[in-house]
């Protein structure tokens, strides 16, 4: 008959009997290594367990029946070698192997956990039989005619003996069908995996990610108060900054420097287009006349000119000496250059000397046109337009924006790298300013936990479909088998206990019960 995935009826296995720690088949010297093979009818592997590749249901890469060194059944590996473990996929009781599960493995830290369980299981199993033992040796003294208390301990041991094996048969059903026998409503977790996944996801987003639920708690926890006083601390407030400066120092790393520049220039040229600089460049050129600003640089022209015709007196004489025509004497020539020089240098020392100086009016009342023209004049605005145009497209503007961002660039990343740079040493300080307000301004607590509590909100509230999804869609990923063995081996020590206790309760009520029918004359 064949068994669901990840059923296998493997030696040694808990299927074969309440102790469910018994040593397992001897392996065959000469057995081939876990592998694929032919499914026989049982679900099984060619007398490989269903689910470990020739190790016990309890066992992957271990021990079998408790002993260290005991061979695993079936697959003749060493009990201590490692067993490849099923995948998400399939399991050897389809007779296809897959390694992995999906972030879901058994671990040895796994394998550790089991062998607590099978000692417990052991202990269980040797309770359950001293009870028979019990039971078997009353009952023989009972029936060889001594009276009284053999009638007592019998009852109470085979009440005990119920209650054990009840209790085996309900802790073996959340894991595997017991004795192999395929009893309805067994091997509960391997085969109702997906419907206890979808149920945890749909009692999460229920129970957890509730509007009401998210803010209630953020609320309770005090967020700002805790993460101010926590960062006013000059230690934490270096470990925050340490944190920021390798996440933005990752950042920059990550980012090519191609793709930023040409967002950078792109950005630079779209938004320079977009904007008319015409008026504002009118306007700004209005007020600087209107306050005088560009006296400053009127006055440094006027020196400049003074000083360069002091010292080049020569260059404009032969400069005004070599344009003359050919046909005037050079003594006209030379008295001309000497005179035209003379003339420059008076008028330059004059504009320099003179603050009313009518060129200076003249310059003043050029640029209060220039800047009404840039405010109102279609053709000048138009002509500012142009140029703005002509200036962006040019190769070596382009180059200038693109290697802008490699220079900042450069400089953050050696800023964040440096614990002593300006750019730390002020966000240590920030932070610690803001943990200080934090942990002190209770309007600033409050509109801190606002802000967390509606984005919280937002995103329980939003994406629970998508979170319990998760927990849905994670847990039927996992497989079957490996799920339900790495359960056991977490919680199945606490299980064996029931196990004990029904064993004591069962043998206290047989007791109880045969006590109060002996009383009433039963």
């Amino acid at each position: 008959m064949e068994q669901d995935a990840g059923q296998g009826t493997g030696a040694g296995s808990e299927d074969h009997g309440p102790d469910g720690g018994g040593p397992g088949r001897p392996g065959t010297p000469d057995a081939p290594p876990p592998g694929p093979r032919e499914v026989g009818p049982s679900g099984s592997s060619g007398g490989l367990s269903g689910s470990s590749g020739g190790a016990s249901d309890e066992s992957v890469g271990g021990p079998v029946g408790g002993s260290p060194d005991g061979p695993v059944g079936g697959g003749g590996a060493s009990g201590k070698g490692p067993v490849p473990v099923t995948g998400a996929g399939g399991t050897f009781g389809r007779g296809r192997v897959t390694t992995g599960l999906g972030g879901f493995a058994y671990t040895a830290a796994d394998e550790e956990k089991q062998r607590g369980v099978r000692r417990m299981k052991a202990t269980a199993t040797g309770l359950l039989l001293l009870v028979a033992l019990v039971y078997t040796l009353a009952t023989w003294a009972k029936n060889s005619g001594v009276g009284g208390w053999p009638g007592y301990v019998a009852a109470a041991a085979e009440a005990g003996m119920v209650g054990a094996l009840a209790d085996w048969f309900a802790v073996t059903a959340l894991f595997r069908r017991p004795l192999g026998l395929p009893i309805p409503h067994t091997a509960i977790i391997p085969t109702k995996k997906d419907q206890l996944g979808a149920s945890l996801g749909s009692f999460v987003g229920e129970n957890f990610l509730s509007g009401d639920v998210v803010r209630d708690r953020i609320h309770a926890l005090g967020v700002g108060a805790r993460l101010g006083a926590w960062l006013a601390e000059p230690a934490h407030a270096d470990r925050v900054t340490a944190e920021l400066a390798t996440a933005l120092r990752g950042a920059l790393t990550v980012l090519r420097d191609s793709d930023v520049q040409a967002v950078v220039g792109e950005a630079i040229t779209r938004r320079a287009d977009a904007v008319e600089v015409g008026p504002g460049l009118g306007k700004m050129l209005e007020k600087v006349v209107t306050d005088g600003g560009h006296r400053r640089v009127v006055d440094l022209v006027c020196v400049r000119a003074h000083d360069w015709l002091v010292l080049h007196g020569d260059s404009v004489m032969n400069a005004v000496q070599g344009g003359a025509p050919g046909w005037t004497p050079r003594f006209v020539d030379k008295r001309i250059g000497e005179r035209v020089y003379k003339e420059l240098l008076r008028f330059v020392t004059e504009m320099r000397d003179m603050p009313d100086h009518p060129a200076r009016g003249s310059i003043d009342t050029f640029l209060t046109d220039f800047a009404a023209d840039l405010q109102t004049d279609p053709d000048t605005r138009a002509r500012v337009e142009r140029l703005k145009s002509e200036i962006l497209g040019r190769r070596e503007v382009q180059d200038v924006i693109a290697s802008a961002w490699s220079s900042v660039r450069s400089m953050i990343i050696a800023a964040a790298e440096d614990e002593r740079s300006e750019l730390r040493m002020r966000a240590r300080s920030s932070l610690m300013s803001l943990g200080a307000r934090l942990a002190t301004d209770e309007r600033l607590q409050a509109k801190l936990e606002g802000w967390l509590e509606d984005a919280a909100v937002y995103v329980v509230t939003t994406y629970r479909a998508e979170i319990t999804s998760l927990i849905s869609d994670t847990v039927a990923g996992w497989d079957a088998d490996q799920t339900s063995k790495k359960i056991e081996a977490n919680i199945g020590r606490d299980l064996q206990f029931i196990r004990i206790n029904g064993t004591v309760v069962g043998a206290l009520a047989g007791l109880v019960i045969y006590t109060v029918s002996h009383a009433l004359g039963g």
